[in-house]
């Protein structure tokens, strides 16, 4: 029975059922498996579920385990994507990567090499990230990771934001991929400057560390075209938030983003930490974290519990 057949209020609905399918889809965890290939993310909890909505008006609700802090990973490429729009322009930008989903794994280096002109698809794919976190302002790696720091704080109303050394550390010790493709980006003309300079920049900020509420309240600033609703400050504009949204649908659940597309229905982009932010247009914006990943990196109970709630809430967009 999807809401359309409620009577009742929406936001009391999805109150009353969302413990309930949290504990079904948390059965889910045991098939999934969480992320090694960084150490340090191997330490997550792997039972852990939890989500965090909050709507226009400040009101929120909380389910499982949404006190869990992890490290946004691949989140934070919607963020710096739009901080690179905002440095440079949608020209420069896309003069370096592409706009074009690439159904291959989110690290893999295939397709640059064999499809001119050997720029990244997108940038959501790791080869993308890293191109997009050389356009970032700044004069040194430093200013460059405070400038994406002190963004990701404005943007989830929270000065407290900080960095994960360890996995940070982790992060950059298990890189021997992500060095390979920068290399191969700066052989081909599309990275500019110091190599492990900017691989600095990216790991920095794929090591973010946040709760569901900070991914939730991240959300709501792209629910509402890039202007908080609650405190209608405008952070954004509403140009690039349409292109990284749309980016979302295409490429933000790696190569399950078709799928994800028509089971769920709504822009997201998760994270290999188990994070996933996303979004009702115009109405709440929603954080979740569940260590268990399936095959494709996703959080395997997260992406199930979006698929309950958006089946039930009719919220798909397509």
């Amino acid at each position: 029975m999807t809401f359309a057949h409620h009577n009742s209020n929406e936001w009391d609905y999805l109150k009353q059922q969302l413990p309930q399918w949290l504990e079904q889809s948390r059965e889910q965890c045991g098939s999934g498996k969480v992320a090694s290939y960084i150490p340090e993310l191997s330490k997550a909890p792997l039972e852990a579920l939890g989500i965090h909505v909050i709507d226009s008006k400040g009101n929120l609700f909380t389910a499982g385990n949404s006190e869990l802090a992890f490290t946004m990973q691949s989140i934070s490429k919607v963020f710096t994507l739009l901080l690179a729009l905002m440095d440079n322009g949608k020209d420069v930008v896309f003069d370096k990567v592409g706009m074009e989903p690439t159904g291959d794994s989110f690290n893999s280096m295939l397709k640059l090499e064999l499809v001119q002109p050997g720029i990244p698809f997108n940038p959501l794919i790791n080869a993308g990230a890293i191109a997009i976190s050389s356009l970032i302002a700044g004069g040194s790696p430093a200013e460059k990771s405070e400038r994406v720091l002190q963004f990701f704080r404005k943007l989830s109303f929270n000065d407290t934001l900080t960095y994960d050394q360890s996995v940070y550390r982790s992060e950059a010790d298990s890189a021997d991929l992500n060095r390979s493709m920068a290399y191969f980006l700066k052989d081909n003309g599309v990275l500019k400057g110091n190599v492990e300079e900017v691989l600095d920049v990216y790991f920095h900020h794929c090591s973010i560390q946040v709760t569901c509420a900070d991914l939730g309240r991240m959300a709501l600033v792209l629910a509402f075209d890039g202007t908080d609703p609650i405190t209608g400050i405008h952070l954004i504009p509403r140009q690039y938030v349409q292109i990284a949204k749309t980016f979302m649908v295409t490429c933000g659940m790696y190569n399950a983003s078709g799928e994800f597309a028509i089971e769920v229905g709504l822009p997201a982009k998760s994270g290999v930490a188990g994070g996933i932010l996303t979004m009702v247009p115009g109405k709440y914006g929603i954080g979740i974290i569940g260590p268990a990943l399936n095959p494709k990196g996703n959080s395997i109970a997260g992406v199930h519990l979006l698929e309950t709630m958006s089946r039930e809430m009719d919220w798909s967009l397509f």
